[in-house]
Formats: structure tokens, sequence, C-alpha cells
């Protein structure tokens, strides 16, 4: 394949991921390789590590991405 064909296949999966995600109703998983998801964060107590204040942390979504089995194994060299 042509660079310029990667790039553009590489931008649709980009987006159908970032579009799936947004919605937030639907996991994406690339069997064995990658998951993406939406998760809420519930809203916690922190604190400002340079005053040690204890400060509020407001409720919010995030991207949680878990690697599947067969990243895992290729990590770990097996």
């Amino acid at each position: 394949m042509s660079s310029k064909d990667v790039d553009a296949t590489l931008k649709a999966f980009q987006q159908v991921v970032s579009d799936t995600v947004a919605k937030g109703d639907e996991k994406i998983s690339i069997p064995g390789f990658l998951s993406f998801e939406q998760v809420d964060r519930a809203a916690r107590e922190g604190r400002n590590p340079s005053t040690g204040e204890t400060i509020q942390i407001a409720a919010s979504k995030a991207v949680k991405v878990t690697a599947g089995s067969a990243l895992k194994n290729a990590a770990a060299g097996k």
C-alpha cells in the first residue's frame, strides 16, 4: 500500500473510534489487540500537591484503552 493509502486508512479508523467512544454506548474491540470504551469517573476528593490543600475533583468522562491478550503476550516475549 502507498503511504497515502495507509494514512487515509488510519485517519478513517481514528474517526470511527472517536465517534463511537464519544457516543459512549459501545465498546470497540480488535480481538487480541486493543479495545476502546468510554468510562465515567466519579466526583472525588483530591489534594493539591503543592499546598496539600483538599480540593474537589468534578465527575468526568474518560477513554479506557485495554491491551488484548495477543498484544500482552507479545510485550512479554511469548
